[in-house]
């Protein structure tokens, strides 16, 4: 790993997803499309970072199944230092098994992500020092046991690194508030931002409250995704709202993560957190507009081509 590397710690799943175009069936079954792609929040805003240009690594933890072996692979031929990730014997890969309407929208979803909680640990993660001191930023998401992740922000002191991180869902978001005050950023959704700081967020100006208790609590950029009224962001100097792009939702899944990544790669070439929001909304324009959790043709210069000025 060379020091313009990014580390990236947490989830990657195999994602089953499930369209329908007609009105859910409770107790029967509903007629639609169901596909499986590589998916989990870290592995998504990887391969997302990996097909911007930026170099990663990615740790997580897989079973030693044929679809720990498919994601693997598949980051592989992204591009992706999957070389320090653990494949755990005797245990199932990680799932996401989501149920979405004729819009896009998400229905229902379930997840097991056991494997990764239970494999990564802090020692094990303690004894990969090397790949802190010599990284350039951490991306997380709250998949991780609480002493992994006390074990990832020691490490991030001790080599001055920022950390970013995905709060994930409403569920394990409550993990990050211990280590609120040591976070670079990070990027909540309505629901996500309530966990962490007990602002309800309902609309554009609660969203704002929201980033800013954040902010107050010690996160240096706090954004608050708010869906189709776009998102909402605070630092200690400026904050701001940035609209919704218009375009067709054919799936929701993923386009948190490729918000995430862009806004990622853009702090790490030193851009104005202004303009990385914004190229962060177009990453998740461009990903909701596709049937794969990641934009395949996800590129720098698209992000740029539909740029909200």
């Amino acid at each position: 790993m060379s020091a313009s590397q990014v580390l990236i710690i947490g989830a990657a799943s195999i994602d089953i997803k499930g369209h329908t175009e007609q009105a859910i069936r409770i107790g029967t079954s509903t007629p639609g499309s169901i596909r499986s792609s590589a998916g989990g929040v870290a592995r998504n805003v990887a391969e997302n970072l990996a097909r911007l240009g930026e170099p990663v690594t990615l740790i997580t933890a897989v079973g030693d199944d044929e679809p720990g072996r498919r994601i693997l692979q598949a980051a592989r031929e992204c591009e992706i230092d999957v070389s320090h990730s653990i494949v755990a014997p005797g245990r199932a890969t990680a799932a996401y098994l989501a149920i979405l309407d004729g819009s896009g929208h998400l229905v229902m979803s379930i997840d097991d992500m056991a494997v990764i909680r239970d494999s990564l640990s802090g020692e094990y993660l303690s004894r990969r020092r090397a790949l802190f001191q010599q990284a350039r930023m951490v991306v997380l998401d709250a998949n991780l046991s609480p002493p992994a992740l006390r074990a990832v922000f020691r490490l991030a002191r001790a080599f001055s690194l920022p950390v970013c991180a995905d709060p994930t869902s409403t569920t394990v978001a409550p993990l990050l508030r211990p280590h609120l005050s040591e976070l670079y950023m990070t990027t909540p959704n309505a629901a996500e931002a309530e966990a962490l700081c007990g602002i309800r967020v309902t609309d554009r100006d609660s969203g704002l409250r929201a980033a800013h208790a954040l902010v107050g609590m010690g996160v240096e950029v706090a954004i608050v995704t708010l869906g189709a009224t776009g998102l909402v962001y605070s630092t200690s100097h400026e904050s701001g709202h940035v609209p919704a792009i218009e375009c067709e939702v054919v799936d929701l899944t993923g386009t948190g993560d490729a918000l995430t990544a862009a806004i990622v790669f853009s702090l790490l070439h030193d851009l104005p957190v202004s303009e990385a929001v914004r190229l962060g909304m177009s990453a998740a324009a461009l990903t909701l507009q596709c049937r794969e959790t990641v934009c395949p043709t996800l590129s720098l210069e698209r992000l740029y081509d539909q740029l909200i000025i």
